[in-house]
């Protein structure tokens, strides 16, 4: 989903639609809620669920500079809540899947919870 973002922000495309997950769907409320994107809608009903995002952009230039995914299927990446980091001293975010969902590296920190860290965005 992330790299899908990433390609369409490349080629200024308004929106763009993924496949709905609700792991997915979570991570583009924090995206949203964070000011990444200008907003995210459930389309489709059953089996044909999609997620539609429209990008945001200053100017020409995306609002999503980069990004980078941590925790992989191969190698889990755990942290503790006093392991946390600011991600490009605070510029961006990090996603976490802790106990209670997921949350961002700042949510997670204030509630002194840890957990996997999924990604990192910029």
């Amino acid at each position: 989903m992330l790299n899908t973002i990433k390609n369409a922000q490349a080629v200024n495309h308004p929106t763009v639609e993924v496949s709905f997950s609700n792991l997915k769907y979570e991570i583009a409320k924090i995206l949203e809620r964070y000011g990444f994107v200008n907003g995210i809608e459930k389309k489709g009903r059953k089996n044909k669920k999609l997620i539609e995002i429209a990008l945001k952009y200053d100017g020409s230039m995306p609002a999503i500079s980069g990004l980078k995914k941590v925790s992989k299927p191969g190698q889990r990446i755990y942290l503790g809540s006093s392991q946390i980091r600011k991600v490009r001293n605070g510029y961006g975010i990090a996603i976490i899947s802790t106990s209670k969902g997921l949350m961002s590296d700042r949510e997670a920190k204030k509630q002194k919870r840890g957990g996997e860290i999924l990604c990192e965005i910029w």
